[in-house]
């Protein structure tokens, strides 16, 4: 097998790929072959050393592909069957060995693109609307990174959920993106603009009832600005670099604001809950009632420029590797 890893935390040209053993499935654990594997801010938290993780770095969580042998005592999966999956280390690779409980069949209307790229943005997008903050008809969410992987799914969700959302980008070609996805307003951010004044505009005046906020240190203070009184922000990302110590009390003074830090696997612990997410996602995109954008596929020999491209924020839905 092939895999991608790094001595030690550092830039993207730590990243290299080798060869090594093709492991044996042990009990309750599948050996997958990769047909595409996602490429997401937590890779590259890891890769910097920011998130710790055990040395050499093996990155990638998310994936989709076809199981080739199984270990002992697994039922219910064959070899041959399609499976996608979000919580997998080492997914940068052309197998993994997976536990079973982490996999989920893709039905035959989700291409192996598709399932690997609605795994572990699609569940997120789905447990922050559905779950974090449940949003209502009428309600209004401010979305940033709405041209990205998450805030494209995010937008398509609000709409079909009857709430109104308002997304921030950094370009007029993304805000067009973020329009076709389902927001009802864009904001582009950068050159002297004032975020919060044009947001809260956007949302008549009287603040937002959610900010869903993937951006992190550059947009807290912006992101407390644009919520009404009682709203909550939902700080799920820090593609600025980790938000700053903060006192507590701005909350209160702000309008008894509330603030919450989710992460996907607190949301997808259990099983049934796992399945549920990822089974909805994939009925919708089988549908056509959610439709998911492929912004660039790399080899995996270039899962370095994957990290350089989603770092630069040029880049619009979801970035995979793609091993041959």
């Amino acid at each position: 097998m092939q895999i991608v890893s790094a001595e030690a935390p550092g830039g993207p040209e730590v990243l290299t790929l080798r060869e090594a053993p093709t492991p044996a499935p042990g009990p309750g654990q599948a050996l997958v072959r990769v047909a595409a594997a996602g490429v997401n801010f937590i890779d590259v938290y890891q890769r910097k050393g920011q998130y710790a993780v055990p040395t050499p770095l093996r990155l990638g969580l998310e994936g989709a592909g076809r199981v080739e042998a199984l270990g002992p005592g697994v039922s219910g999966l064959a070899p041959g069957d399609r499976v996608a999956w979000a919580s997998v280390g080492g997914s940068y690779a052309t197998h993994v060995v997976a536990p079973v409980e982490q996999l989920v069949p893709v039905p035959a209307g989700v291409d192996d693109e598709s399932a690997a790229a609605l795994m572990l943005q699609g569940m997120t997008a789905h447990y922050l609307c559905r779950s974090t903050y449940p949003l209502r008809e009428g309600e209004r969410c401010l979305v940033y990174a709405a041209a990205g992987g998450v805030g494209l799914l995010l937008c398509q969700m609000a709409k079909r959920l009857g709430a109104r959302a308002v997304g921030v980008v950094s370009t007029p070609e993304k805000a067009e993106l973020a329009r076709e996805a389902g927001a009802a307003e864009v904001v582009v951010w950068g050159g002297g603009v004032d975020l919060a004044a044009e947001a809260r505009a956007l949302a008549g005046g009287r603040g937002f009832d959610v900010v869903y906020d993937s951006v992190g240190r550059d947009s807290f203070d912006l992101s407390l600005r644009c919520l009404r009184p009682r709203g909550m922000l939902v700080l799920y990302g820090q593609s600025s670099g980790p938000v700053a110590p903060f006192d507590p009390q701005r909350l209160a003074q702000a309008g008894s604001l509330v603030l919450t830090r989710p992460k996907l696997g607190d949301y997808t612990a259990d099983r049934a809950e796992l399945l549920g997410r990822a089974g909805e996602l994939f009925d919708d995109a089988a549908a056509g009632r959610l439709r998911v954008r492929v912004g660039g596929r790399f080899p995996l020999a270039r899962a370095a420029d994957a990290h350089r491209a989603l770092e630069s924020r040029a880049t619009t839905g979801k970035l995979l590797l793609v091993p041959g």
